[in-house]
């Protein structure tokens, strides 16, 4: 018996409306990228490992797929590791590539490695897939698309509060209303850190505090002490755990909690840029909010960091993130090179989307007419008008075989083509073709240029 075909777990197949749908998101995405004045790059689907490890954290690593060297590569691997079964050790001899974890360390990478060719400051947008070796559950995927839009060659502040409008335009553009952007700044949490006297276990602090929303207030302490936190440390920051309050109320507080850091004060006063510049520049759709906790785990972030949550009646993990790195381009040799950046979830904006039913119903409309072949002589008739119609930008195609009547008509329903040509011989001696609205059932005999002008798509009903 023939193998049962499967794909890997955490990956999927698109049908034809499923790619449409997620091509309208793209499109929605890239035209704001544009407008707003990003321009495209693309690199490579696998990096060096160097590129990508150390880059993401502990955890991180972990995640990252490594690609096998090609060739009979266990003679070169490393004799000790293996014999130990030291998974660690014997990855570097028998893997020097690795599938990108994200876009935007390669994107590091380019900037390092074009940095001749690019005018400062650079503002790029990214689509492409990237592949993590995650656990697959709703909304997490192991191969998954991000939508990245980063700026570097500029500290200014303009450039966080212009992300910030750039998520509102995107979701504005999706109908996709109640999105939170949430923010918070990573000063801040070096600040936290500081003032509990920890400031060397920072990383573990940050790791720790992005899991709240998923192990709680109790699991995160937990972890934290696992990390040699002290209890009297965790005591000083209890008020962010249930902080509450709008975002100049939050400030206040912060104000209290980190008034001996500097750190923490200049982390504050950023926050208050941004927010200061939204609300005289009001968003349309999304709505802005201080969250404390937010700490996004990925280790280059050194300034504002940003977390999108969907509306609250979809339960679904973020659909955007991003922040200030100041030090990315540094790992690569180019120091003193400030960017800021963020990303649009592609995959769960798609389910979010699906799940409030706000997909536009032309969307997922393809071929707009369908001609009925009845035979070669006939069939040559209707390519002649085919071809025509796809000059004026009307999706047509003839059915490629002289089969039944019923078959053809029933291709058309099952695809929901929304009209059909019948063009046989009386239609041919008359110059002219019959139309049917599918949906309706009404047909009339039109010639070519009355065909036109109601298959045009501003006069489909």
């Amino acid at each position: 018996m023939a193998q049962k075909p499967s794909i890997p777990k955490g990956t999927r197949d698109f049908s034809p409306a499923e790619v449409a749908k997620r091509n309208y998101i793209i499109e929605n995405i890239q035209h704001q990228f544009k407008k707003f004045g990003f321009q495209p790059i693309e690199t490579p689907s696998f990096e060096n490992s160097d590129t990508l490890m150390g880059k993401y954290g502990e955890e991180g690593d972990r995640l990252i797929f490594k690609i096998l060297n090609s060739g009979d590569f266990l003679r070169k691997a490393d004799a000790k590791a293996y014999t130990e079964k030291d998974s660690l050790k014997i990855t570097s001899s028998i893997s020097e590539k690795a599938l990108r974890y994200d876009l935007t360390v390669p994107f590091a990478r380019y900037v390092v490695q074009h940095q001749n060719e690019i005018e400062f400051p650079f503002k790029r947008y990214q689509i492409q897939p990237v592949w993590r070796a995650d656990r697959p559950q709703k909304g997490r995927f192991r191969e998954f698309f991000q939508c990245d839009a980063d700026v570097v060659g500029s500290d200014s502040l303009w450039q966080e509060v212009e992300f910030v409008q750039l998520y509102d335009a995107v979701f504005t553009a999706l109908n996709l209303k109640g999105v939170t952007i949430k923010i918070n700044n990573r000063k801040i949490l070096s600040g936290f850190a500081e003032v509990i006297g920890e400031k060397d276990k920072l990383i573990d602090f940050t790791v720790a505090l992005d899991k709240l929303d998923k192990i709680g207030e109790e699991g995160v302490k937990k972890e934290m002490l696992e990390k040699g936190i002290s209890e009297a440390a965790l005591e000083k920051i209890q008020p962010i755990f249930g902080l509450k309050g709008d975002f100049l109320e939050k400030i206040d507080v912060l104000k209290q909690i980190l008034a001996t850091s500097e750190t923490g004060k200049a982390g504050i006063a950023e926050l208050e840029f941004i927010q200061n510049a939204i609300l005289s520049m009001p968003l349309k759709t999304a709505i802005i909010d201080l969250d404390v906790t937010l700490a996004r785990g990925l280790n280059y972030y050194t300034g504002a960091i940003f977390e999108v949550a969907a509306p609250q009646e979809v339960k679904m993990g973020s659909i955007g993130g991003g922040g200030r790195y100041d030090d990315l381009t540094g790992i690569f040799g180019l120091k003193n090179m400030s960017g800021v950046g963020i990303s649009f979830g592609l995959d769960r904006i798609f389910l979010v989307l699906e799940e409030l039913d706000l997909f536009p119903p032309a969307v997922t409309e393809n071929t707009r007419v369908l001609f009925i072949n009845f035979g070669d002589k006939e069939a040559l008739y209707a390519l002649k008008a085919v071809r025509r119609l796809r000059e004026e930008d009307v999706t047509a195609e003839l059915f490629p075989d002289s089969a039944k009547m019923k078959k053809q008509m029933n291709h058309a329903n099952k695809r929901d083509i929304p009209f059909v040509v019948l063009a046989g011989e009386e239609e041919m001696v008359q110059e002219k073709f019959t139309l049917k609205n599918m949906k309706s059932g009404d047909q009339q005999k039109v010639n070519a240029k009355e065909l036109l002008e109601i298959l045009s798509a501003n006069n489909i009903q």
